[in-house]
Parts: C-alpha cells; sequence; structure tokens
C-alpha cells in the first residue's frame, strides 16, 4: 500500500467537462491538515508503516498516553489516526505531501461506514421476497420457518434474521479523482463514497486499477 490520505466527507454536487457537455457527479473531501505522527519501520517495529493523523480536537478529549504520543510528534491531538503500509524495504516518507499525493485523474479506493439505517426487517436489510400477502396468513413481511428441521433441529449459525442495518465498514474501488484543488484544501472525486455529511474516510490509492 502506498500513503493516502484522510479526509471528511462535505457532501455531492456535479461539474461540467471542459466543453461543457457532459455533466460528472463529485463528492467534495476536505483533506487539509494530515499530519505524520509516526513512522514504523522493519527494523523497529517489525514491519514499515506511516501513522496519519485528521482533524484536530481538545486536549482535554484526548487520555494521557495520546497526548504524549501527538506532543512527541510536534502534532495538536488528532481526532482520526490510521496506519498506511509500506513493502518491505519501500521508502517511508517522513513528511506528508498533503494535496499533492493524488493528481487529476488517479484511479482511487474510498473507504468509509456506511450510513446507519437503524432496526430493519429481513426484506428490507436482505431484500428477502415476503410470504403469501393474501387470505388472512399475517405474514406478508415475517421471515419465516427459521429451524432446520429434527435433524438437526436448531438454527443454522449466519441466519439472516432482522436488525441492525448499516455503519459499517464499506471501501468504494475505483473512483477516479476529477479535480485538485490546493486552495480549498478539497479533492472532488468521481461518483459516492460511503458514509453521511461530515464522516471521515480514507482515500487510498486503488489496489485493483
Amino acid at each position: 500500500m502506498s500513503l493516502g490520505l484522510l479526509g471528511k466527507k462535505i457532501g455531492m454536487t456535479r461539474i461540467f467537462d471542459e466543453e461543457a457537455r457532459a455533466m460528472i457527479p463529485v463528492t467534495v473531501i476536505e483533506v487539509s491538515g494530515n499530519t505524520i505522527l509516526q513512522t514504523k519501520t522493519a527494523e523497529k517495529d517489525g514491519y514499515s508503516a506511516v501513522q496519519v493523523g485528521y482533524g484536530d480536537q481538545k486536549e482535554h478529549r484526548v487520555n494521557q498516553p495520546d497526548l504524549a504520543r501527538f506532543k512527541k510528534a510536534g502534532s495538536t491531538p488528532k481526532r482520526f489516526v490510521q496506519e498506511f503500509r509500506f513493502e518491505q524495504g519501500a521508502e517511508v516518507p517522513t513528511e506528508h505531501t498533503g494535496l499533492e499525493t493524488f493528481s487529476e485523474g488517479q484511479w482511487v479506493d474510498v473507504i468509509g461506514h456506511s450510513k446507519g439505517k437503524g432496526f430493519q426487517g429481513a426484506m428490507r436489510r436482505y431484500g428477502f421476497g415476503g410470504l403469501k400477502q393474501t387470505h388472512g396468513s399475517m405474514m406478508h413481511r415475517r421471515t419465516g420457518a427459521i429451524g432446520a428441521g429434527s435433524t438437526p433441529g436448531r438454527v443454522w449459525k449466519g441466519q439472516k434474521m432482522p436488525g441492525h442495518m448499516g455503519t459499517t465498514r464499506s471501501t468504494i474501488q475505483n473512483l477516479k479523482v476529477v479535480s485538485v484543488r490546493p486552495d480549498d484544501g478539497v479533492i472532488l472525486i468521481s461518483g459516492a463514497v460511503p458514509g453521511t455529511k461530515g464522516s471521515y474516510v480514507t482515500v487510498r490509492p486503488a489496489t485493483k486499477k
């Protein structure tokens, strides 16, 4: 993996190409303020990685060990911290290049947490077809039988059931960087990315392009 960016999802908008003929839906991600907090090496830590922080927060909201780690790095306390691993023998950067990490036209993957949907039934959560809707069955949107008969006579592990939906880690692959705007501290990425407005996301170079 190469060095990526941490950021905050601002929202979606649209832009037009140079000929003003094609409309491109884009997600605006604010990425200014990425700071390298720690550099890990194979000799000292057993693997090569860079620890990056994003988003300032107040000192009294950070525990003492983390506060000492931030001060050692010469940084303010950060809300969102993540590591980017590097292959063995690869050159590990000591300073973050900021928005210059990505260029227009580059393919990236965006990682975030999907929107929370609360408690949902099996039809909404997994797309079940439902049962009969006539003759007073009263089972229109229910799950139906979940047992396995007399043998083995139990509910199998992993049975799809009603429950909490959303708020899961999600990765959208192969999105294109449409524009990089250093003056605004944002990058525009084609299409939609996981999460609500204001949620934190990770932008990394695409692994399958």
